[in-house]
């Protein structure tokens, strides 16, 4: 069952005087790259959500937000350093570019930094914060089910898609391979009228190097390999469909391959009715490959 790179859950919990909200999103990537906003004042936190995302998810550009308040009057103001630094290297592309173009901007005071969202947070007076820890945890694991849920109800939509592009990758083989089967007896004629035309003039030619030129027209007009190699891809492709396993990265190289023998069967078309099966081959191909890179 195929899974999409795509995305988005939220949701708010609370423990004790602790109240929180959660953000989860996710889109296209090559790898998992994962980007978390957590308070640093509870110990532990962030290696455990890390080590569960990398758990659950193969692939994607993955960001998970954690906002934690307290209505402990007792609680202390905590920085928040993830925050603090998007916002300095957010201050800094500014000041860049402002330079470049001759604008000189009044120097950022700390007072206004804290006062932008997010900047401070309010942590607890208690210096164990196990039990805040556990409790966030716990409440992740819903978070995350339905993250992945929408990551799988994109992923059968996906699947629906990619399964009608591989249907017509395989009908337009199949139109390939009976145009090419309808023109053998004229491509033989055609071959046995240039052999018919160099034995003529052969007289003083090298009859190994007529045997090769004769070869060679022969494979260059001969599609046959092109087309069994794209049904033996379309059988890999329905089986990558099949498996549980991410197989975003095998169907991108798969679709590459697909491409490659299109290309090749277009350049070995020596008459129209092939070059357009061939062309709309390609147009299919690529339509295919823009939706494989969706696929965890």
């Amino acid at each position: 069952m195929l899974n999409s790179m795509t995305g988005f859950a939220s949701a708010k919990g609370a423990h004790g005087a602790h109240e929180w909200t959660w953000e989860l999103r996710s889109v296209n990537g090559k790898g998992l790259d994962l980007r978390l906003r957590l308070p640093d004042w509870i110990e532990g936190l962030e290696p455990a959500l890390r080590a569960r995302l990398q758990q659950a998810l193969a692939r994607g550009n993955v960001n998970l937000n954690l906002r934690v308040q307290s209505s402990d009057q007792g609680g202390r103001l905590a920085l928040n350093g993830a925050q603090l630094d998007d916002i300095l290297a957010a201050l800094a592309e500014v000041e860049t570019r402002a330079l470049e173009r001759g604008v000189t901007l009044a120097p950022s005071r700390p007072a206004d930094l804290l006062t932008i969202r997010g900047v401070l947070e309010t942590a607890t007076a208690d210096s164990d914060t196990a039990p805040l820890r556990a409790a966030i945890l716990a409440d992740f694991e819903p978070l995350l089910a339905q993250f992945l849920a929408m990551r799988q109800s994109e992923g059968t939509a996906l699947a629906a898609v990619l399964n009608a592009q591989i249907d017509r990758i395989a009908a337009l083989t199949d139109a390939a391979a009976e145009v090419a089967e309808s023109r053998r007896a004229e491509m033989t004629a055609t071959l046995q009228k240039q052999l018919a035309r160099v034995m003529d003039n052969a007289e003083s030619a090298d009859p190994a190097r007529i045997s090769q030129e004769l070869a060679l027209i022969a494979v260059k007009s001969d599609v046959t390999e092109e087309i069994d190699r794209l049904r033996a891809h379309v059988a890999a492709a329905r089986a990558l469909l099949s498996e549980a396993e991410p197989t975003g990265r095998k169907l991108d190289f798969l679709a590459q391959e697909f491409n490659r023998e299109a290309n090749t069967l277009c350049s070995k078309a020596q008459y129209a009715e092939l070059t357009s099966v061939g062309l709309d081959l390609k147009a299919v191909i690529d339509q295919m490959r823009e939706q494989v890179q969706n696929v965890e």
